[in-house]
């Protein structure tokens, strides 16, 4: 039996102004401080705007706060980009990198995401790290392959269980209302798994948390979150109304 602390992550994407990002925000932390008991780690990353004043309604809640983004250099003439010890010194302990989003809209490479994730770690935050295959991938039969090249491709060195968690994306299943089986998820969990236990190894790759990202609702959660490499959800969608997001943290129980 797996000894991985779920993770349950809500990524709230472009998406909430001042009174209702601080409203759903006060509405996780709520319910946190209700149920302390329930067995995962809570994470909210809201967007830039509202990070700090997050971070202080968070405070002292078991609920932590992460960024979506942050750029690879430490500082400088980057107009519109963030730095990692700027998220930290906000409040965050957690970085997104990688997301598919990011990699679509904005050409975001392996190597990109490498560097980005290299400097969320230099900063002390913990590197979220997306990998996930299109549906065209998919249906040419290249999902492995593709998670396999990205997973090896966007892990920086020195990372380890502590400062590094790895979300599946399956990009066809992202908004689209379509989920991966979880014959499907745990599929490609076990091969980012095995591909992790070749490059740090055995014991590393058990310790290191796999969160699913693909459209995880309340009524699919908790036959995804019982697979056996399924460790959390990285949630967009149902991140956004407290309720849902919850249900999705007490299916870990």
């Amino acid at each position: 039996m797996s000894t991985r602390r779920p993770l349950i992550a809500g990524n709230w994407k472009m998406n909430g102004l001042r009174a209702d990002g601080l409203a759903l925000a006060e509405g996780v932390v709520a319910r946190r401080k209700a149920e302390r008991g329930i067995p995962c780690d809570v994470l909210v990353c809201p967007p830039f705007t509202l990070i700090a004043d997050v971070a202080r309604i968070a405070a002292g809640s078991d609920v932590a706060v992460g960024g979506q983004d942050c750029h690879a250099k430490v500082s400088g003439a980057h107009t519109g980009d963030t730095a990692a010890a700027m998220l930290k010194d906000a409040g965050c302990g957690y970085a997104i990198v990688g997301h598919s989003e990011r990699r679509a809209d904005h050409g975001e490479t392996d190597a990109v995401v490498k560097a980005k994730a290299a400097a969320a770690h230099q900063a002390g935050l913990v590197a979220i790290v997306c990998v996930g295959e299109t549906l065209a991938q998919r249906d040419a039969g290249q999902t492995m392959d593709v998670n396999r090249t990205q997973l090896r491709g966007s892990l920086p060195d020195g990372a380890n269980a502590a400062n590094t968690v790895i979300a599946y994306e399956p990009v066809w299943a992202i908004g689209t209302g379509r989920v991966a089986t979880p014959e499907q998820a745990q599929e490609v969990h076990a091969v980012i798994r095995a591909e992790l236990a070749a490059r740090l190894g055995a014991a590393e790759a058990d310790a290191m948390r796999i969160l699913y990202g693909g459209s995880m609702k309340p009524d699919n959660a908790k036959a995804l979150l019982a697979l056996p490499d399924v460790d959390g959800g990285l949630i967009g969608g149902a991140s956004l109304k407290a309720e849902d997001f919850w249900a999705i943290a007490k299916a870990c129980g």
